[in-house]
């Protein structure tokens, strides 16, 4: 088990022992992870602990600038404050296309590092 697994799970049984747990809500019922799936199990805690602490991954951080950029620009009244709301979302909208490319990068790059090395063809 892991330290921060072992951390918690010794919190949990000291809060129990003591009662702080008795009558919340779902008491009795099993625990429902939306996106455990995809999280490899020996993150699972570390990326539960993150989610529950407020942080953001970059790219979705990314995403929300870009739509509160979309509604300032929508709301901007005025020549230079579209301009400068529409040049805040270009810039995010570049930086967010990077981010794209450099996992697609990565992605193509994993890819060929697991199917063999490059310009290998299984037909040669």
């Amino acid at each position: 088990m892991w330290l921060l697994d072992q951390l918690a799970e010794k919190h949990i049984t000291e809060a129990q022992q003591r009662g702080e747990l008795d009558g919340l809500a779902g008491e009795g019922k099993p625990l429902r992870f939306d996106d455990e799936a995809i999280v490899a199990p020996e993150l699972r805690a570390a990326y539960r602990l993150l989610k529950n602490a407020g942080y953001v991954p970059p790219a979705v951080q990314l995403r929300r600038e870009i739509a509160d950029a979309e509604m300032l620009l929508s709301e901007a009244r005025g020549v230079e404050a579209r301009g400068a709301a529409s040049k805040r979302l270009r810039y995010l909208l570049t930086r967010l296309a990077a981010a794209d490319l450099r996992l697609q990068q990565d992605y193509y790059d994993k890819l060929v590092e697991r199917l063999g090395p490059r310009g290998a063809h299984p037909h040669d």
